[in-house]
């Protein structure tokens, strides 16, 4: 694992730990940040620790031309159960990503120092939101970097049933209308699987966000 210094520097993606752990410390800075996620880097570390750096051997993602909503969130949409917004309140919606209780997780990895650094990209326009609102009220929505034909999602956060997968369903309907090639979702779980998230190797993932390759040329899952 490589200890970052002062200066602007990531190693090889692939030179990343089995578990996909490529550096350690570093700063969390616009710059930094920019630089890392271009080349498919991501920070995630717990509250405690120092900065991690990942570059997971396989990454978790959706394609949004393949992307079907399931028929219960179709109807959550087409019923207007929920009002849904883009970049309208980042700063609520990482607050609320920071503040919701999650299962078997002590604490946050959603730090002030992280969500001032996601701010910051969102005052540069490469951060965006997706807010869910239910009576005028936030209920819901996600947060994540885009990078112009990749979007990397980073949280999400649901305080009533189905706002997350509403903020979800819509922020992938919203991507393939402007014909981006991927949702990176970063690392698997059961519930971005449930959503239609899947696992692609890193260098595939790699050769699209360097717009070497295009989705179109993967086989379908």
């Amino acid at each position: 694992m490589h200890h970052l210094s002062t200066s602007l520097f990531f190693p090889p993606v692939d030179s990343a730990s089995p578990e996909g752990i490529l550096a350690f410390g570093g700063d969390l800075s616009r710059e930094r940040l920019l630089m890392a996620y271009h080349l498919g880097i991501f920070p995630w570390f717990d509250q405690d620790d120092p900065i991690l750096w990942w570059a997971p051997p396989r990454r978790m993602v959706v394609v949004p031309a393949w992307y079907k909503a399931h028929k219960s969130v179709k109807s959550l949409l087409k019923k207007e159960v929920f009002q849904v917004t883009f970049n309208r309140d980042f700063e609520q919606v990482i607050l609320g990503c920071q503040q919701v209780k999650r299962k078997n997780q002590n604490g946050t990895w959603l730090t002030d120092k992280m969500m001032e650094s996601y701010l910051d990209l969102h005052r540069i326009g490469v951060a965006k939101s997706v807010e869910v609102w239910q009576e005028n009220q936030l209920v819901g929505g996600l947060y994540g970097v885009d990078l112009g034909h990749v979007f990397t999602g980073e949280s999400m956060f649901s305080k009533v049933p189905n706002a997350s997968k509403v903020a979800f369903a819509w922020l992938v309907e919203k991507l393939k209308q402007e014909n981006y090639q991927l949702l990176d979702c970063q690392v698997y779980n059961d519930h971005l699987a449930h959503l239609g998230a899947f696992e692609i190797d890193r260098e595939v993932f790699m050769e699209i966000l360097q717009k070497k390759s295009r989705i179109k040329e993967i086989t379908s899952p």
